[in-house]
Order: C-alpha cells, then sequence, then structure tokens
C-alpha cells in the first residue's frame, strides 16, 4: 500500500511560480510511473504531467515549457515545478502514482493552486 501526501499548493499572482511536492510512503523506485493531474471547480480531472520508470516525460499541452515534473527516488517525492501560472491553471492538484503489474493506481488527498490575475 503507497500514500501519497502532496504539498506546495498556494496563492501566487500570474506569472509566479510554486513547486508541488509528493511525498510517498512507500518505494517509489519501481512505480511504472508518478504523474500530477488537476481539477478545477466544475471540470472533469484532467492530467498535467508524467514521469515513468526510465526517466521520460509528457506533458498536457497546456503546460508545457512551463512545468516540470521530476522525481528524487531516494527521497521517494516526486515534484510538479510551475512557472509561469496562469489564472487557467487553477485547481486541486492531485498526485498519481501507478504500481504494479498489472497497474495498480494510488492517488494523494490534493493541493490547491490559486493564480490570481
Amino acid at each position: 500500500q503507497v500514500q501519497l501526501v502532496e504539498s506546495g499548493g498556494g496563492l501566487v499572482q500570474a506569472g509566479g511560480s510554486l513547486r508541488l511536492s509528493c511525498a510517498a510512503s512507500g518505494s517509489i523506485f519501481s512505480a511504472n510511473a508518478m504523474a500530477w493531474f488537476r481539477q478545477a471547480p466544475g471540470k472533469q480531472r484532467e492530467f498535467v504531467a508524467l514521469m515513468t520508470s526510465a526517466g521520460s516525460t509528457n506533458y498536457a499541452d497546456s503546460v508545457k515549457g512551463r512545468f516540470t515534473i521530476s522525481r528524487d527516488n531516494a527521497e521517494n517525492t516526486v515534484y510538479l515545478q510551475m512557472n509561469s501560472l496562469k489564472p487557467e491553471d487553477s485547481a486541486v492538484y492531485y498526485c498519481n502514482a501507478d504500481i504494479g503489474a498489472p497497474s495498480r493506481y494510488y492517488w494523494g488527498q490534493g493541493t490547491q493552486v490559486t493564480v490570481s490575475s
């Protein structure tokens, strides 16, 4: 069983930066992938960024060039560096872990990001 705890959210002005952290209770070294999703009020949860166990990354078009996902296996932590934030980036951000075969998916409780214009 893996537990994920996000932190680092908050209120920031447009153009600012935040770094989100996702601390895992268990090892993420063998995770197939770690990802970030977000959900704005009244909208469906959407994919933001992903990093595979091999280190490959993938980003939603809306955040490419502004967000960077990284992981520290020794600290069992995944990060999302968010730069040039826009009001439309405001959402609850969730960490996701894809572990095992077949895949099992784990979610954190989310952290709120609010970008003011």
